[in-house]
């Protein structure tokens, strides 16, 4: 296995394609910063991503992957590989993990190519690291430290970490105060993130969903704020007609807030209460007290990485399947959570904060 060197002068570092995944490499790329103080450091990251690293002072410029845009298809890949050559990078680290990642950094003519062996791209590395078994019953904190550390570099905290501009903050403050006609801070501010991508198997009933914000609205001022992307408008919309009564006290900010936006507003949150997805790593990172609920998916893996952090699963025979879809077709796993443990479990976050 070899080291990098000790004084490369530009730095590639290729992001993880998903929200939850770049925030889990936050860790990780604290490490390529430490390890390389004087070292330039550009993070290629698709559009989607690019916010959880957008005012981070462990990078200095990014590059975004337009993969959707102009950099789609071969010509596009072909395309990208110009760009980065032309920037004339003395070492790529791909922190993704795909084929695709290697061979861009090959045809981009980058001498010094490191990552993990997998998806048959060892070839096309020139510092591979290999996977261990170790890792799959570790959190994927690790994963990414884990190519560092192989890459003979000193691993920095484990600690995830996102930083917000102050304007930013400001901004949805102001924004919620329009929208709701209370100021952040004034009533407890309750986060609801109740899609997932990935399929149905990762996202707890939208009823209960609306019986929680019943729960929760019953002799308190609260306020609950759906977040999500346009593609879960249509589940907010179900926990919104749930919610009876408490449907007044609810604002559906799904679709409607870019990642930093969402991320700023998850900050100011008393408690979010989530799914398995992107935006829970995001409240972790923030140190938001939140509640994860959890079904098909590994919450040793993707848990969140927080002390603060409440994961409320069942511990069925089939779980964790991993799957998008229940092969069972009837969600044991999620349907099993009853509001009302959901409600104890943020109760008890309340009442610690």
């Amino acid at each position: 296995m070899k080291s990098l060197p000790l004084h490369p002068k530009k730095i590639l570092v290729r992001s993880t394609n998903w929200i939850g995944d770049a925030v889990m490499s936050t860790p990780a790329v604290r490490t390529i910063r430490e390890n390389f103080p004087e070292s330039e450091i550009t993070l290629l990251a698709h559009p989607w991503v690019s916010d959880v690293f957008r005012y981070s002072p462990r990078v200095d410029r990014l590059i975004i992957y337009e993969k959707k845009g102009r950099h789609q298809g071969v010509k596009g890949m072909l395309q990208l590989a110009g760009e980065l050559r032309q920037e004339q990078f003395d070492c790529a680290i791909l922190l993704q993990n795909a084929f695709e990642a290697a061979l861009i950094t090959l045809a981009a003519g980058i001498p010094i190519r490191a990552g993990y062996t997998t998806d048959g791209r060892g070839l096309l590395l020139t510092h591979g690291v290999r996977k261990v078994t170790e890792l799959n019953k570790k959190h994927e904190v690790h994963y990414y430290q884990r190519i560092l550390l192989g890459l003979g570099l000193q691993p920095a905290p484990n600690e995830l970490e996102l930083f917000i501009p102050g304007d930013q903050i400001d901004r949805v403050k102001q924004r919620m105060h329009e929208l709701s006609g209370v100021r952040v801070g004034a009533t407890p501010l309750i986060g609801f993130n109740p899609g997932a991508a990935f399929g149905p198997a990762k996202r707890w009933p939208a009823e209960k969903y609306g019986e929680l914000a019943q729960m929760l609205c019953r002799g308190s001022e609260a306020r609950i704020v759906l977040f999500g992307s346009a593609a879960d408008r249509e589940t907010a919309a179900a926990v919104i007609a749930a919610a009876g009564s408490a449907a007044s006290r609810m604002i559906d900010l799904t679709g409607a807030t870019s990642l930093i936006e969402a991320m700023a507003l998850i900050g100011e949150c008393d408690v979010f209460v989530t799914n398995d997805s992107g935006l829970m790593h995001v409240a972790a990172a923030l140190h938001t007290p939140l509640a994860a609920i959890f079904g098909s998916t590994d919450h040793i893996a993707t848990g969140p990485y927080a002390d603060n952090a409440v994961v409320i699963r069942k511990s069925l025979p089939c779980s964790p399947c991993k799957k998008t879809h229940c092969p069972e077709k009837h969600f044991r796993c999620m349907k099993l959570i009853e509001s009302d443990e959901v409600f104890a479990a943020v109760q008890r976050i309340l009442a610690e904060a």
